[in-house]
């Protein structure tokens, strides 16, 4: 049988255990690449929220997961109260809240425009020109 197939022959037992040693060290450095690129950031940010979330305050302007940009008129908890436009609240969790806000960015009172834009004045003869919308029939 040995015409076919060459023998195997067995070599020491030290090579197999240096063998099982160099193949986990793949696997560590593995390991500690996800967790300097990955793990460590991702625990960073989730200490610094937490930080906000504790400091919330009154008066304070913040951004919500939802995109809500208010005022904090009220802080309880686990709960804050937001003003988005003037006389209108909104309750939210604290946990909602992405990000503060420098001071100033809401205006609220008189003289804002309720975050409306100006829209451009047409000009003298440009009625002629537009067209109704016509629906399409199927």
């Amino acid at each position: 049988m040995s015409f076919f197939i060459s023998d195997a022959w067995a070599e020491g037992a030290s090579a197999g255990a240096q063998s099982g040693f160099a193949s986990m060290v793949p696997l560590v450095l593995i390991f500690v690449i996800f967790y300097f690129l990955l793990l460590r950031p991702q625990i960073k940010r989730a200490k610094e929220h937490k930080q906000m979330m504790a400091s919330l305050a009154k008066g304070d302007e913040v951004v919500s997961n939802g995109g809500l940009l208010g005022r904090i008129i009220r802080a309880e908890e686990d709960f804050i109260t937001l003003e988005i436009a003037e006389g209108v609240r909104v309750k939210l969790q604290k946990n909602a809240v992405a990000a503060l806000v420098p001071k100033g960015t809401i205006k609220h009172g008189k003289g804002d425009k309720g975050g409306k834009a100006a829209l451009p004045e047409k000009p003298a003869g440009d009625e002629e020109t537009e067209k109704p919308v016509q629906e399409e029939s199927r």
